[in-house]
């Protein structure tokens, strides 16, 4: 039975960082009906970002963070001014082939000027270990787990309890009626892929405490991140947070009673029965 509480609490813990990752992607799609592929690339970026600050300047992962988020968020901006925005006239296959194309190109360029190398931040603020009665939990996961679920209500906060939460929210909802009521429907697009990039550099800062870096680590967390949105339903952020904490401890479990290699396999099968029952989702609309 500890082994089991144990197994669960560590499932919880990886499945909050799912969701705040989640959560910037399903944001974009929600915003502008646009699936970035690139979206684990900027993961990537945002753990480099975390690793160089602490080895270069110093900086804890926990203090760097503001500035990854930051970074990251005009990364995002940049993104769609560059990349999206001249596409967004396009084909929905040119879209599509512009965000795959850059998520490309970011591993290429990570290989190139980082090495194939892993890498991992030493010893931080969050260093060690505590019991919860029978359950033993990681310092550096408890933590980067509660920073998930406050950035994750920073964003609910945003979207739901402000003027320009709302204004993302009626530009998801109708983009036509939103431009008649005033809303730069435009700057709201920017706005969606700062605030999107700026939760995945949220959980990149967070994962980076204890896990390795390496310029292929977006493809394991970007497809996690595609399962669970599509699991949680496409622009629910609510959705999200739910299939990200559900596929955390089903891949928990999985390990648990099957080989470790085949635990990610078990969340892809819950993903497919889902999609053949409810196809909108948890959480979507139909």
């Amino acid at each position: 039975m500890e082994i089991v509480a144990q197994t669960v609490a560590s499932g919880v813990l990886l499945g909050l960082i799912l969701a705040l990752s989640a959560a910037g992607l399903t944001l974009i799609w929600g915003v502008m009906d646009i699936v970035n592929f690139a979206h684990g690339d900027f993961l990537m970026l945002g753990m480099y970002a975390s690793f160089f600050a602490w080895a270069v300047l110093g900086l804890d992962p926990l203090l760097a963070l503001p500035g990854v988020v930051a970074a990251l968020g005009l990364f995002g901006v940049v993104v769609y001014l560059g990349v999206i925005r001249p596409v967004l006239r396009g084909s929905v296959l040119a879209q599509i082939f512009a965000t795959f194309g850059l998520g490309i190109l970011l591993r290429g360029v990570a290989q190139f000027v980082f090495t194939a190398d892993y890498r991992q931040i030493g010893d931080t603020m969050a260093t060690g270990s505590f019991a919860v009665g029978p359950v033993h939990l990681g310092l550096p996961q408890t933590i980067a787990a509660l920073g998930a679920l406050i950035v994750s209500g920073l964003l609910f906060a945003l979207l739901d309890r402000t003027t320009v939460g709302t204004a993302l929210r009626a530009t998801a909802e109708d983009r036509s009626a939103a431009e008649l009521m005033g809303i730069d429907t435009r700057r709201m697009f920017a706005l969606a892929w700062a605030v999107g990039a700026g939760c995945v550099g949220a959980a990149a800062g967070l994962l980076a405490i204890y896990f390795p870096i390496f310029p292929d680590v977006g493809a394991v967390f970007g497809l996690l991140a595609f399962v669970t949105v599509a699991l949680g339903g496409f622009g629910s952020v609510g959705g999200a947070m739910l299939a990200g904490v559900l596929i955390g401890v089903v891949t928990s479990v999985a390990g648990l009673i099957f080989d470790p290699a085949y635990k990610f396999t078990v969340a892809y099968l819950l993903y497919l029965v889902v999609l053949v029952i409810r196809p909108q989702g948890l959480l979507g609309r139909a």
